[in-house]
């Protein structure tokens, strides 16, 4: 289970999705990939480049565009210039990959165990979560515990430690800036820290 923001996160993200891509294609009962908000940013830049660009491009878009090979663009760039990166983009992911983002769940569950890019709003039942919240979050998710014996193991938020408590598992330990990578391994009701 990896729980999204794949890309806009380094310089390698165009590798970081190949991997991921080839993994769940080579076991796809085994591997889920969620679709973190970074990756709908991105998936909104090849759907809208000029409305889009500009914001994805603030938030780690130019790394994911040079790790492409796709370079000499920034965040004030010009309609044209946002358009050509656009294209040029499309041009260099590999057969299979949009597609692939596209589709990424925004959630996966087991039991009473929920698995989301960012968050599960507590005053709403699992069924009834917005897509939005799913990927951006909501203001009480951080301090509000659920009552209805739901867990949510997320990321998106980034925490200092991992933390298991309160119906939330909080495994961002913001890796792309400490170099910290965080797992989790549940078994037997109990969760492992990694």
């Amino acid at each position: 289970m990896f729980l999204g923001d794949y890309v806009d996160r380094g310089k390698r993200s165009a590798d970081v999705l190949e991997y991921l891509l080839g993994l769940s294609l080579s076991d796809p009962d085994a591997v889920v990939c969620l679709m973190g908000n970074h990756e709908r940013m991105m998936l909104d830049f090849l759907d809208q480049p000029q409305k889009a660009g500009p914001r994805w491009l603030r938030y780690g878009g130019i790394e994911t565009l040079e790790s492409y090979g796709i370079t000499g663009i920034d965040a004030d760039a010009s309609k044209e210039e946002l358009y050509e990166a656009c294209e040029e983009l499309w041009d260099a992911m590999p057969e299979g990959l949009e597609p692939w983002l596209r589709y990424l769940p925004l959630q996966w569950s087991s039991g009473n165990l929920h698995c989301v890019h960012a968050a599960l709003d507590p005053a709403h039942t699992i069924k009834q979560q917005l897509s939005e919240v799913m990927l951006w979050g909501c203001d009480s998710f951080m301090n509000t515990p659920r009552n209805d014996g739901n867990w949510v193991v997320h990321g998106h938020t980034v925490v200092d430690r991992p933390v298991w408590e309160h119906s939330r598992v909080s495994l961002d330990t913001g890796c792309y800036f400490t170099d910290e990578l965080t797992a989790a391994a549940f078994t037997n009701n109990t969760c492992r820290i990694l």
